[in-house]
Order: structure tokens, then sequence, then C-alpha cells
């Protein structure tokens, strides 16, 4: 057994294949994709974004970030809907985020997520807290 702050990029991929392959043939193949949507100024730099993925019906926002020069314009909530959008073109029925900003909080929740978990102290202090939503297409599927 290794522990480590560098791990192997081979092992991790095996790690991450394997466990692919056990969860496709315990429940359906995931259909995993990744999900980005990049905000750039006229010069091409980087002022905002969401990174995530589709898989199992789900949308998960893994990182989103707005640059302060956009901070209170709507911009998160824009994203957002472009994410969740493009997450119903593949066949989502639902979106999953968390945060431990209480700031973000209130931008997620403005734009209909749902508190459902929260881990107290994670980090100290704070809450990590775990939202979802169900997505508009998605009320006649399920």
């Amino acid at each position: 057994m290794e522990v480590t702050e560098t791990p192997d990029e081979a092992a991790l991929a095996r790690v991450e294949t394997e466990l692919a392959a056990f969860n496709d043939a315990d429940v359906g193949p995931s259909e995993k994709a990744t999900l980005a949507i990049i905000v750039r100024d006229e010069n091409g730099a980087v002022l905002a974004g969401i990174s995530g993925y589709t898989a199992w019906g789900w949308l998960y926002i893994q990182k989103l970030w707005v640059d302060d020069s956009l901070r209170g314009q709507g911009m998160a909530g824009r994203m957002l809907a472009a994410a969740e959008e493009e997450a119903e073109r593949r066949g989502c029925h639902s979106a999953l985020i968390d945060t431990f900003n209480p700031s973000a909080e209130k931008a997620y929740t403005r734009q209909g997520y749902v508190e459902f978990g929260r881990l107290e102290n994670f980090p100290i202090g704070r809450s990590r807290i775990f939202l979802q939503k169900r997505l508009p297409s998605s009320h006649t599927k399920i």
C-alpha cells in the first residue's frame, strides 16, 4: 500500500477506468461527458467559467468562478442557465452543485437550487452546502 501526495498518473487512470467499468456494469452506462462554460474578454482572457460533467442524467457542477470585475452582474446565473440548457440537451433531469461560500449559496438559491445536505466545519467555521435542482424539461419525464 502506498500513501503519497504525488500519485502515479497511470495508477490514477487505472483506478478511474476500473471504477467506471464497475459502476457501468452495476447501474448502466454513465455516458459521462465533460461540460464547460468559459467567459472571455475581448482579448481572450478568461473572466469566468464553469467546469463539470453530465452523467446518469445529472449535471454536476464541480467548479464555478467569476472574476471580481463581473461579480454582481448576474454572470453566475447566466452561466448556470447555459450549463443547465446543455445538460437538458444531453438528456439530464437534474443538477447538483456544492459550496461553502454564503454568497454563492444565495446565487444558487436564486437560480432555483435547493439545499439537500450540509457538512458542518468544512472548512472550519463554514458549512459545505449541497444543492440540487430539477431541470425544467424533466418535470414531465420523471
